[in-house]
């Protein structure tokens, strides 16, 4: 064993890294994990606290604060209690319930008690730990499972023939996220249109979206031909007349669409009122084959009957897919148009232009400022590939954090001055990547230490004593990240049915919030815990127990990361 000494864990590191994952159903203390263990969850705890009350409402709420966590985990408010209890008061049975609640994916219960607040819960913590940070259960050999269901996802702002600009990149990013997110719930996913424009393809290149290109196959003049032949049959469509005076029609128009007419007959909501005529194109036509197209093979070979078809569209283009949306209904009445739904970006404002920016132009620039910035933090850095590589990967962190950190309804502001790019805001991509990147270099220092003989290697999880943690930024870890995390997921991949009309709203936002905020808790921890201590024996339970904590950390970063099509960094 080396000399004792504190390693000190830098900022800058590279070589391979230990992979910790996240178990999904454990083990803990000293104990190894009960066969059928599940994964506890938020969701499945508050299910079975509120069922030990024995009321129908949503009563309880899981804390997240640092401070109120010092006290209790989930609390039912007082407001709450005295409008569901005589008085506020819960029987001491009622009480004596919630202190005995068990069941898969709930967590235990440590105890109980009236406080002012209200009835304030606290869980086993090492508990917790263990089920969560545990060993991993073998896993079943099974076949590939199918999908679990489909969703086509349109982007129009890749079908114009101008360069694309910041206002298309929003929903275009945003479609790109969606999908991942949809693809990790096992949704199969299409999406519309392929690529045509090379100059289009080089900026999502640049921006790793990862995005089908092509000309849309050979069966779609077939369909376009089809669909001629429903307009041909439509009651709804009327032949192209050019009155005098009038503007030359374009060459491709076909024949012109009673929109207004439609709707009131089918009586749709959520329509736009001024929708009125409109003017049959071929490339309108060509629009509504290729996403024809993608739903026959959503649901082709018995992958189901119907698949969900989202438009997402920058609300300057909405009026123009609402009128394609309901030709879509004229020409080809069935489950899967009249199920269409709008997913609306709000405005991207850009702030002191000199002129109109290209998305190219916006993204060079937020490259230039990321460099600038990472020379100010860093000093010179090296010309070399590894750097280059770092600065491109923190500059499309920067933009996807700029661009879907908001809620997508809301308006966006992008402020091109050059000190609107940082290293050091806590809000930004950057900060996350840079924190994501601390966290493979402290790996990488304990393996090397490791390999040096200063450290021994970590132990196998079912040996690991749990009860060791015991700070309060370990516990809000775990408690605020890696417990809820999966629910986060399926929460930011949910499309739900519009209640009124064609809009949706969607928590597309949830993700890159989320990863701010484990960034910023991370953060913290560990500027003030020393994860490698003193090499002495009796410090190591604590230092494995740390290093699995934040081994599952990491790995919450890398797969939210995913979502982005954000790979870690290793150094910056």
């Amino acid at each position: 064993m080396a000399a004792a000494h504190r390693l000190r864990e830098p900022g800058r590191a590279s070589g391979p890294v230990m992979s910790l994952p996240v178990r999904t159903g454990g083990s803990g203390g000293r104990a190894p994990m009960e066969t059928g263990e599940s994964r506890p969850g938020v969701a499945a705890t508050l299910q079975a606290l509120n069922g030990a009350l024995g009321r129908p409402a949503a009563l309880w709420v899981k804390e997240s604060g640092a401070r109120n966590l010092r006290h209790r985990d989930f609390l039912a408010p007082r407001a709450a209690l005295s409008a569901a209890f005589p008085g506020g008061q819960v029987p001491p049975d009622v009480v004596a319930g919630v202190t005995s609640l068990g069941g898969p994916g709930v967590l235990a219960v440590r105890g109980c008690q009236e406080t002012p607040a209200g009835l304030a819960v606290q869980v086993r913590r090492p508990e917790a730990f263990r089920r969560l940070l545990g060993p991993l259960p073998a896993p079943a050999p099974a076949p590939a499972p199918a999908p679990a269901g489909w969703a086509v996802l349109h982007c129009p702002a890749l079908r114009g023939p101008a360069a694309l600009r910041p206002r298309h990149l929003r929903p275009l990013l945003l479609a790109d996220h969606l999908a991942q997110l949809l693809r990790a719930q096992g949704v199969g996913v299409r999406l519309v249109p392929a690529l045509a424009e090379e100059g289009s393809r080089e900026v999502l290149r640049q921006l790793r979206v990862d995005w089908p290109s092509g000309s849309g196959g050979s069966a779609l003049p077939d369909a376009v031909a089809a669909l001629k032949r429903a307009l041909g049959r439509s009651p709804c469509s009327t032949a192209c007349e050019q009155g005098p005076g009038a503007a030359a029609l374009p060459e491709d128009a076909i024949c012109k669409v009673h929109l207004r007419s439609f709707v009131e007959q089918q009586g749709l909501a959520g329509y736009d009122p001024n929708l009125d005529v409109l003017l049959v194109t071929e490339g309108k036509l060509r629009s509504l084959a290729e996403l024809q197209q993608a739903v026959l093979q959503c649901t082709a070979g018995g992958q189901g009957s119907c698949c969900s078809i989202v438009h997402v569209v920058s609300c300057e283009e909405e009026f123009q897919q609402q009128q394609l949306d309901l030709l879509w209904r004229i020409l080809d009445p069935g489950a899967h148009t009249a199920l269409q739904k709008h997913l609306v970006c709000g405005p991207v404002k850009v702030t002191n232009p000199s002129s109109p920016i290209r998305a190219d132009q916006y993204f060079q620039l937020r490259k230039r400022q990321m460099y600038k910035a990472s020379v100010m933090k860093y000093g010179e850095l090296a010309q070399d590939e590894a750097w280059t590589e770092v600065i491109d990967t923190l500059t499309v962190a920067a933009v996807r954090f700029e661009m879907l950190s908001t809620a997508h309804r809301s308006q966006i502001t992008l402020d091109l001055e050059d000190g609107s790019i940082s290293t050091k805001g806590t809000k930004s991509g950057a900060f996350v990547m840079y924190n994501c990147a601390r966290l493979a270099t402290l790996f990488d220092t304990y393996q090397r230490a490791v390999e040096q003989g200063t450290y021994p290697p970590l132990p196998p999880a079912s040996e690991l004593n749990f009860s060791c943690l015991r700070e309060e930024g370990e516990w809000l870890l775990l408690f605020n990240y890696l417990l809820p995390f999966p629910e986060v997921l399926q929460q930011a991949a949910q499309l739900p049915t519009p209640t009124k009309g064609i809009r949706i709203t969607a928590n597309t936002e949830t993700v890159c919030k989320f990863l701010i905020q484990l960034s910023m808790d991370f953060s913290s921890y560990y500027n003030r815990v020393h994860v490698l201590g003193e090499p002495f024996p009796h410090l190591f339970d604590q230092m494995f127990a740390r290093l699995r904590l934040l081994g599952a950390v990491r790995d919450v970063f890398h797969s939210a990361l995913a979502t982005l099509h954000l790979p870690p960094l290793s150094q910056i």
